[in-house]
């Protein structure tokens, strides 16, 4: 169980950011209990300053060892964009990462995928060139391993012909299985799937399957979904995140959750 640091810095699109210090000891509070892996990225911050990258800083450096922070570059964010609205070039992805490194305070990142297009089903646009700048920089030694998200399997097999891909992070929940395919890939060939919005990105889904295997374990709807995404795939990294140190606690504790063959055959109906 990871953690994704969309929400820290503003909990709905266009809302009023978040609170800061709340937001450091959700993230210290989330080593605690054993979440070992970081998602994040530049721009993911609140227009009025309050910026995910340089909260995971202050609560987590010098960062423990073992942890692992991801972070994700192409999105282009203007002045007053409530979300990225546009694409960083070939030549422009070497400042995304160092900007990546200096916020985060890190010599070299740990994972940094590249994302293309928005939030519209994934084109079929090439990223070989975007894709072979950011390989440069991992043969230089700023970046460790190389992911891609939002991308379709003719994308992931184009990127693979010029450098490993290490994790692929596709939208992806119980509710809304539309990547089955590339997450038999990814399994297949041993990279990790870490879907974003694993809760739904919009809300909580109602979905009567999910409320029934809810009910029956007494765990809350967002429990079932992230133990459902657990279940389905030994690739499988689920990133939840929130502004919330009670919901913090209760989707790790959904990794400790243990669903029975008949909830999962119930999930897939």
């Amino acid at each position: 169980m990871g953690f994704g640091a969309m929400r820290l810095p503003v909990s709905t699109l266009g809302g009023p950011p978040n609170d800061r210090d709340t937001g450091i000891k959700i993230l210290q509070r989330a080593v605690e209990l054993g979440v070992d892996h970081v998602d994040t990225a530049a721009f993911y911050y609140h227009q009025d300053g309050l910026a995910a990258n340089e909260m995971i800083r202050a609560a987590l450096a010098p960062y423990p060892p073992g942890l692992v922070i991801a972070t994700k570059v192409g999105p282009y964010r203007g002045p007053g964009d409530p979300m990225p609205t546009g694409q960083v070039p070939a030549s422009g992805l070497r400042a995304e990462v160092e900007r990546n490194l200096t916020e985060l305070g890190l010599d070299r990142l740990d994972l940094v995928y590249l994302r293309p297009g928005g939030l519209e089903a994934p084109s079929e646009e090439p990223v070989g060139e975007r894709f072979a700048v950011l390989a440069g920089l991992r043969e230089e030694g700023l970046i460790r391993h190389l992911g891609l998200s939002h991308v379709s399997h003719a994308q992931l097999e184009e990127a693979r012909r010029i450098a490993p891909v290490a994790a692929v992070q596709n939208r992806f929940d119980v509710t809304l299985p539309q990547d089955t395919e590339l997450l038999a890939a990814c399994e297949r060939d041993r990279i990790a799937y870490a879907p974003y919005f694993p809760l739904g990105g919009f809300g909580i889904p109602d979905d009567a399957r999910v409320n029934a295997v809810a009910a029956r374990h007494g765990a809350t709807v967002p429990q079932v979904l992230l133990a459902g995404l657990l279940a389905l795939s030994p690739v499988m990294l689920a990133i939840p995140g929130t502004g919330s140190p009670a919901h913090l606690e209760e989707n790790v504790a959904a990794a400790d959750l243990a669903l029975a063959p008949e909830d999962l055959d119930a999930l897939k109906r």
